[in-house]
């Protein structure tokens, strides 16, 4: 079975989303990945590099997410940062990526989410590091 492309994050309403696709394997410990935003107004992508922390990184937003807690992730300076904001403007989830290390810009979106969406992302991490064999860096 391919893993890849593999979607580890897929946040949408129909109208606005953000996804990141891992896209390939660099080596056991890294993997290139294109994180993509959408609306009705604005279309943008970046590639971004995922490392067993940054995974790591992730499972833990996801716990503060299933917390009821803001998070940020991928907040190091290389490479987009994301923010989920569970209140946001619009009485619904936001999500914001700023890719401030590349292109300088800021997107933020609000995506209406519905069902235990923090649950089928704890299950989608699990299954890609069970996929890659587990987080050994």
């Amino acid at each position: 079975m391919t893993l890849f492309p593999y979607e580890l994050v897929g946040l949408s309403d129909g109208e606005n989303e953000v996804r990141i696709v891992v896209l390939a394997a660099e080596s056991a410990d890294l993997w290139e990945a294109e994180i993509t935003v959408r609306s009705m107004f604005v279309k943008g992508s970046t590639l971004l590099m995922l490392f067993p922390s940054k995974l790591r990184a992730w499972g833990e937003a996801l716990d503060g997410l299933a917390a009821g807690s803001d998070v940020t992730w991928m907040e190091s300076g290389n490479g987009p940062t994301v923010r989920v904001r569970l209140d946001g403007g619009y009485d619904c989830p936001e999500v914001e990526v700023e890719d401030e290390s590349s292109s300088m810009v800021t997107v933020r979106v609000p995506i209406a989410l519905e069902g235990d969406w923090v649950a089928e992302h704890k299950v989608r991490l699990q299954r890609f590091v069970e996929g890659v064999g587990g987080l050994s860096g």
